[in-house]
């Protein structure tokens, strides 16, 4: 029997995402259960304060695993860190935030060797260096909780749902918001086509809070319904994977300007790609006629191909090679 790894796991003990009761369990199973299944690593968690020593790790460890690669769910002290002799990896959140926090700064603070995250490196490299190391891994996707799913046939088929946030509705925030750079983040610029979306008459717009179906209920109202929409301007989101392993019709923003073909979605196969000319004839199509036998193939081929290939499992199998590659 071949060693595991032994991965040091380290993050805040106030970070809400990390627990049940966040209205996003995505990162969740990832970090507290798939880490957990993968029979190549053994892991130790570390919930901390805001200082960390990781001098009791030398010689223990093979790995040091954090959360995000700033101190907002990691301590802001891991001391130590450039004496211990331990591989750093570290997860990326949103990478238009690392001028406003000044995340770079912790690349040397933190001794990161190595980023992860499930966007393409294209645009990874629009805010980082590229003298940083950087490998695409699509997490997010629980499996267990997209087992038993509502029949295609008995779901809601005259409305396409679209859940999630969308840009600002006021004329002054819209303005503001202009004056701003695509790359600030701003939801004008990040969920621009999923907004237009919203105000179609047949379209069912749920928001992110103002409903029961949050956390690991999310699947729930995704199967309520045979089509939706995962729209998100400048880089796929998690919802590419989630609506479809619900057994959606999905409804696809996929763009030289987001990049999501890296996800390996069929366009007519296992997804509708949309764009900003041509949503409206593409969510026409299917609601002129929804019975066709051609959109539940679409759905069930994009279900089949979110859970083999895009799943929790995979993306820790994927994490764990990087590891091997730098231990």
């Amino acid at each position: 029997m071949e060693k595991k790894i032994r991965v040091a796991f380290i993050y805040k003990k106030s970070n809400i995402f990390l627990s049940l009761k966040h209205f996003d369990t995505t990162y969740y199973h990832f970090f507290m259960d798939a880490l957990k299944r993968n029979p190549r690593i053994d892991v130790t968690y570390f919930p901390s304060d805001n200082e960390f020593d990781t001098h009791q790790l030398k010689g223990k460890f093979d790995i040091i695993l954090l959360y995000e690669n700033w101190n907002f769910n990691v301590p802001d002290k891991l001391i130590g860190i450039e004496q211990v002799g331990i591989p750093v990896i570290a997860r990326c959140g949103d990478f238009h935030a690392t001028k406003k926090y000044d995340i770079i700064s912790y690349h040397e603070k933190y001794n990161i060797d190595y980023y992860f995250g499930f966007s393409h490196p294209d645009y990874f490299y629009k805010f980082y260096p590229k003298k940083f190391n950087y490998k695409t891994i699509i997490f997010g996707l629980e499996k267990s909780l997209y087992q038993n799913i509502k029949p295609f046939n008995e779901r809601i088929k005259n409305k396409i749902l679209n859940s999630g946030a969308i840009a600002h509705t006021s004329f002054s925030k819209n303005l503001k918001s202009k004056l701003k750079k695509p790359t600030d983040g701003d939801s004008f610029f990040e969920y621009k086509l999923r907004t237009i979306c919203a105000k179609l008459p047949y379209v069912d717009y749920t928001s992110t809070l103002k409903h029961d179906y949050v956390g690991d209920r999310y699947p729930l109202l995704l199967q309520k319904y045979q089509a939706a929409i995962a729209a998100t301007s400048n880089f796929p989101t998690i919802k590419y994977w989630e609506i479809p392993a619900a057994g959606c019709l999905t409804f696809m923003e996929i763009t030289e300007k987001n990049n999501g073909e890296y996800l390996g979605y069929i366009d007519g196969e296992s997804a509708i790609f949309i764009n900003e000319k041509n949503y409206q004839n593409k969510f026409e199509e299917f609601l002129d006629n929804p019975d066709l036998p051609k959109w539940k193939k679409i759905a069930e081929q994009g279900r089949t191909h979110a859970l083999t290939n895009l799943n929790n499992d995979i993306a820790v199998d994927s994490l764990v090679t990087l590891m091997e590659e730098l231990f």
